[in-house]
């Protein structure tokens, strides 16, 4: 088997993987992680060779510009305070603990490589949190904290990491410097990412076609990371602050096909990227492995302690920092989601999962060091980050759903009702509103105006039926039934509609191009369709 064969293998793992997972009420990161590592136990399936400096330019873009499509900057504005006690606070404390461990149980590794190795291990990483907390059904105020966590702690710990492996390679360290260096990462970061969503906002305006607009948000992240990096910025919050931007100005409420196209087509992108970069993680066991020789169990000895500290730190600096939150939260009143109890504390801990940053940041470690050195316990380095990687992945992956279902904890789905039940009530307002100012200009019948003032109850009734009493509610449920009888019949007939438009595709001097825009406005009919 070559490279691209094991490639593909992994494209379709993602795919059988999200059904399989769902049936087995198993995270689909997980399963693709337990699969890369029993391919990688079969003689014939080779070592990956992908050079580690293409593995974050090529992976975290895309994941991340999708995991912010389902977020906003509102909601990340709302809960700054919690993000940051997660996202910079504890990466800071869990890379500083590691390393004072590491260092100590080590021999012979000097603190600067301690601090490369606490920075590559201390963010959990946005996929697997994401991932597993959202097919989880958790309250969605700790699903948004989790997201916040996983999109901005790879700044601060990329940022350190660099400082560190710097500090090794060449000998010497500044504080200044390393300071100088975090701000002007995120200065240089922020301006890229403004600037870029603003030139793709305008292009989107003029492209107009969605498959335009979409192959060019294909390319916006990966255009953000290495324009960032080029100018010593941080990729990642580059890639952050683009798609943040064009969340909040490039929506077109009647761009309806681009969105629902666009929606779908993200969705496809994260699926597939995920499960390869989860699948390469298990895959690499060949090449850790191979670093550890006739050390396995000494080298394993270390890695243990390594993830009770990284294990242990999170759980310690969660519950007093959830009890901050909770506090400041009551004196003044902020309008931002914290865990409530303990025991979403204790869910938030074990979805601390590493991932395929971590992997990317081992392997990008140097070789050498500027004096021609090997660089100080490279091997230790990347075997101690693969266990903690694995051991939380697999470990506490595989038991997340245990752990929900055992404290109880889920989502509010009382007040996921009332907000969707609010949206409702404004949604069918805003529609009356325009239909009243219709009628004012316009001379229409008067059965077309109640048949519209109908539809427009019906846009909020269809969304939220507890919006309306008892009485409305059957009348509604009568129409509902008798529109579901209409679609049903109206499906069999564009259904025969579009199997003609087909046929006739293969009949001779037929023009395919005609044909495909027929079919196409017929497909643009039924997803229109009442």
């Amino acid at each position: 088997m070559d490279q691209l064969a094991l490639l593909f293998v992994l494209l379709l793992g993602a795919v059988v993987t999200v059904p399989l997972g769902d049936r087995l009420k198993l995270p689909a990161p997980v399963l693709m992680t337990v699969g890369g590592v029993i391919l990688a136990l079969v003689p014939a399936v080779p070592n990956v060779e992908i050079p580690p400096e293409f593995i974050l330019p090529l992976v975290l873009p895309p994941l991340l510009y999708a995991s912010v499509q389902r977020t906003s900057w509102r909601q990340f504005a709302a809960n700054v305070r919690p993000i940051l006690l997660l996202a910079v606070a504890l990466v800071f404390v869990t890379t500083a603990a590691v390393a004072a461990v590491a260092n100590a149980v080590v021999p012979g590794l000097p603190i600067a490589a301690a601090l490369a190795l606490g920075a590559l291990v201390a963010p959990p990483d946005p996929v697997a949190a994401t991932a597993v907390a959202g097919s989880l059904g958790l309250p969605r105020r700790m699903v948004s904290i989790l997201e916040g966590e996983g999109l901005f702690n790879d700044v601060t710990a990329i940022v350190l990491y660099h400082v560190a492996v710097a500090a090794v390679v060449s000998g010497s360290f500044s504080w200044p410097d390393a300071l100088g260096e975090f701000v002007l990462s995120a200065v240089v970061a922020v301006a890229v990412g403004l600037a870029l969503g603003w030139v793709t906002n305008r292009l989107m305006g003029r492209l107009g076609d969605a498959t335009l607009q979409i192959g060019l948000t294909l390319l916006v992240p990966f255009v953000a990371y290495v324009v960032a990096e080029e100018l010593q910025g941080s990729g990642v919050l580059a890639v952050l602050t683009t798609a943040l931007f064009l969340a909040e100005y490039a929506s077109d409420a009647d761009d309806v096909l681009g969105r629902l196209a666009g929606h779908t087509f993200w969705e496809v992108v994260d699926m597939l990227v995920t499960g390869v970069a989860f699948g390469l993680i298990g895959l690499e066991l060949h090449n850790v492995f191979g670093t550890a020789e006739d050390r396995v169990w000494e080298m394993a000895g270390w890695a243990a302690i390594v993830v009770a500290v990284v294990v242990g730190v999170r759980l310690v600096w969660l519950l007093p920092a959830g009890w901050l939150a909770q506090r400041l939260h009551q004196r003044r009143d902020y309008d931002e989601e914290i865990p409530l109890s303990w025991r979403e504390s204790v869910v938030m801990w074990w979805a601390g999962m590493r991932g395929v940053a971590s992997v990317a940041l081992a392997l990008a470690i140097p070789l050498k060091t500027d004096a021609g050195d090997p660089f100080p316990g490279r091997d230790q380095i990347i075997f101690i980050a693969f266990a903690v990687i694995m051991t939380t992945l697999v470990c506490q992956g595989l038991t997340l759903p245990w752990l929900v279902r055992r404290l109880g904890v889920e989502a509010d789905t009382d007040a996921d009702r009332d907000a969707e039940r609010r949206l409702a009530i404004r949604a069918a307002k805003a529609a009356k509103q325009r239909l009243k100012e219709i009628e004012a200009v316009e001379d229409l019948p008067e059965d077309l105006v109640e048949q519209l003032y109908r539809r427009a109850y019906d846009v909020g009734a269809r969304i939220s039926p507890d919006m309306v009493d008892e009485e409305r509610r059957e009348a509604y449920a009568k129409r509902v039934e008798r529109l579901h009888d209409i679609q049903r019949i109206q499906r069999e007939m564009m259904s025969a509609a579009r199997h003609e438009v087909l046929a006739a595709r293969s009949e001779s001097g037929s023009d395919p191009e005609i044909v495909d825009r027929v079919l196409r406005h017929l497909d643009v009919r039924s997803l229109r369709a009442p």
